[in-house]
């Protein structure tokens, strides 16, 4: 995959990551999806990538710093990735993190979270071969009725 580049997160990368996203979850994104792509790309501090081949974009990661976190110190969090299907298994999810890594290291920052679901087997063994573990938080949920 030496043809692929990384590149920073554009407003106008928003439509083909909701259709990225649509095809990996199976189902329309949802009606602000566009919205919250362009604002993060608007969003200085936030690290996010996209990944091109022959000018396409075929893969994405959205992350952020936290500066206050329940006694943490300054971190920064993976909220969302996803690769193109016809695309997958093929090392991109992999550049877009170590370039994420790479931008983050020389910011000084030394922990990187994600959260992923139990079930989501194909997720959790991607993120255990970027280095990937537990960590000593528990998500917790409460539903708002």
């Amino acid at each position: 995959m030496n043809k692929i580049q990384i590149r920073e997160l554009s407003a106008e990368d928003a439509p083909p990551i909701r259709r990225i996203y649509a095809d990996i979850i199976q189902k329309p994104a949802d009606e602000d999806f566009n919205r919250i792509i362009e604002n993060h790309a608007r969003r200085e501090e936030d690290i996010c990538v996209v990944a091109v081949l022959d000018d396409n974009v075929v893969g994405f990661m959205i992350s952020y710093i936290l500066t206050m976190g329940f006694g943490i110190s300054k971190s920064a969090w993976i909220a969302t990735l996803g690769v193109n299907p016809k695309y997958m298994g093929q090392g991109i999810g992999e550049l877009m993190a170590r370039e994420i890594f790479s931008r983050y290291k020389s910011l000084g920052i030394e922990n990187v979270y994600t959260s992923v679901r139990w079930n989501s087997t194909d997720l959790l063994s991607f993120f255990k071969t970027l280095g990937f573990d537990r960590s000593n938080f528990i998500n917790l949920r409460k539903v708002l009725e």
